[in-house]
């Protein structure tokens, strides 16, 4: 599995960093599909100020970056979700089928809309992949039993001591008639 890995993260990321390069270079052509989310970034994070020029580098800078650590295996769960989340507002600012007039060019768009998205489902699979180790939440449920073996023991012992416990007080009232 460990060979799969290592083949499959730089195809995952070979994509967004050739996108974000590209970007970076030329961010004008992609600044004119991003501005009505640069409008409306900028009215939620004032350090954008809406200019769609800034934002399109950003999200360059960020799509090399993440592709970069995720082929690199450095960080490749917070490197996907990182992808994923830059994936969606190029979908759906770029690739607004239900936008297009053209049949044609719906269909076009509705592909690669749907392309984004088969690409955000495999970001968010490689981001739930834990090297075949037990997650950070199972780890972290299953830590008291791991280190202390006797307190895996105890509890059933104490179940069964106030079972036990039980019992005797309930045989006790039968065998007292007062």
């Amino acid at each position: 599995m460990a060979v799969l890995r290592k083949l499959a993260r730089p195809l995952l990321a070979a994509p967004h960093i050739v996108e974000g390069l590209r970007t970076l270079r030329r961010p004008e052509t992609a600044a004119e599909v991003f501005q009505p989310f640069a409008e409306a970034v900028g009215k939620r994070v004032p350090a954008a100020d809406g200019d769609p020029l800034k934002l399109v580098r950003v999200h360059g800078a960020i799509q090399v970056g993440a592709g970069l650590m995720i082929a690199t295996g450095r960080a490749p769960r917070l490197a996907a979700l990182t992808l994923a989340a830059t994936v969606v507002p190029t979908a759906l600012t770029g690739h607004a089928f239900w936008t297009e007039k053209d049949p044609e060019e719906r269909a076009r768009q509705r592909a690669r809309f749907l392309t984004d998205l088969a690409a955000v489902g495999g970001l968010l699979i490689a981001a739930a992949d834990t090297h075949g180790k037990p997650s950070l939440a199972y780890r972290s449920r299953h830590a008291l039993d791991h280190r202390h073996p006797v307190r895996a023991v105890r509890r059933p012992v104490e179940a069964a001591a106030a079972t036990t416990a039980a019992r005797i007080k309930a045989a006790a009232a039968l065998a007292d008639p007062r």
